[in-house]
């Protein structure tokens, strides 16, 4: 009897190991080889809104410096001193944060909203300013640092409760991707050397890339069409199992200061892309940390291609999006 139930274990245990590496599979060949057609939808015209602030930020940031790489080292220091430009002039004061990799200074560029109260724990907005070689970038991750710049202008001036810190990293592109050499990674591990608590980390990654065409959002498992949108109409709060707590706080603040519908995900590092960005470094150093996006190749076929381009940006989910991510910036802070 204790044999024939051992043996009931481990056939239990080897049909989930083959469902999620058929599931890991699946997703990776899915997107690797058999990437989503495009939208009909997907290159905006911008009319009125050309001279947006976003829209701005990511036509500099693609547009006149372009592909910005670790193997671009000038181009990468021209999104540093455009970022550094733009908060120095709406009166903010960077700082930054330095090392070395490669023989190289590299920088964080961290802005500082100083807490009014007595908790000293922070919170960190991040987005990365680098991009993979030969893209320019505009959705991954022009898109993130442009919304994460108008966040910065407007909420200058404000004393939470909590200390916000808004911080553009560097280097999280490959050869550096899941390495102690991320702009992240360097971030979170002093923090977390000298004792800093961190309430929450929201990493921004790509928030540009919507269509409105059911079928065309594709997933990471097979049957995830029966429990989430199949159109690419929303924005995704990720998170590991430790921060679904964070995801559920992150997502109620979208939901009820913005347009843009929201779906959340809260699971195992086992589904592929859920620890692809910055947060990931947060979460190696024990620090709840979740991530929004519009799903990256997931859902936009460009997606570290030279066309990733600033005309295939949807600009006005992009607006939309931003009251949302700023009143979540003052309810994960405390309140004024």
């Amino acid at each position: 009897m204790v044999m024939a139930g051992r043996q009931k274990m481990l056939k239990a245990i080897l049909l989930l190991v083959i469902f999620l590496l058929a599931g890991f599979l699946y997703g990776l060949v899915k997107i690797r080889f058999f990437p989503q057609s495009m939208p009909e939808s997907t290159f905006h015209d911008l009319g009125a809104g050309e001279n947006s602030p976003l829209v701005r930020h990511v036509r500099e940031l693609s547009g006149r410096i372009g592909s910005r790489s670790f193997y671009e080292y000038e181009k990468l220091e021209a999104a540093k001193d455009y970022i550094t430009g733009a908060v120095e002039s709406w009166g903010l004061v960077p700082e930054f944060q330095r090392y070395e990799y490669g023989g190289r200074e590299y920088g964080n560029i961290v802005v500082t909203l100083p807490g009014s109260g007595a908790d000293p724990a922070w919170v960190v907005v991040g987005a990365h300013y680098d991009t993979v070689m030969g893209t320019p970038g505009a959705d991954d991750n022009g898109s993130a640092v442009a919304v994460l710049l108008e966040m910065a202008r407007s909420l200058q001036g404000k004393a939470f409760n909590r200390t916000v810190k808004f911080v553009f990293f560097t280097l999280e592109e490959p050869p550096v991707f899941r390495s102690e050499f991320m702009g992240s990674f360097v971030f979170a591990k002093e923090a977390r050397g000298r004792g800093q608590d961190i309430h929450a980390m929201v990493c921004l990654e790509m928030l540009g890339f919507f269509g409105d065409e059911k079928g065309k959002q594709a997933f990471p498992f097979p049957l995830m069409n029966l429990f989430y949108s199949s159109t690419p109409d929303f924005i995704a709060v990720v998170g590991n199992l430790k921060s679904r707590k964070l995801v559920r706080a992150v997502a109620d603040a979208l939901g009820k200061n913005s347009p843009v519908p929201v779906e959340t995900l809260c699971a195992p590092l086992v589904v592929p892309g859920i620890d692809f960005s910055d947060h990931r470094s947060f979460w190696k150093m024990g620090y709840p940390a979740v991530m929004i996006t519009d799903t990256a190749f997931y859902r936009n076929p460009l997606y570290h291609t030279p066309q990733d381009t600033l005309e295939t940006l949807d600009f006005r989910r992009m607006g939309e999006l931003l009251p949302g991510l700023v009143a979540m910036v003052g309810e994960l802070a405390g309140g004024d």
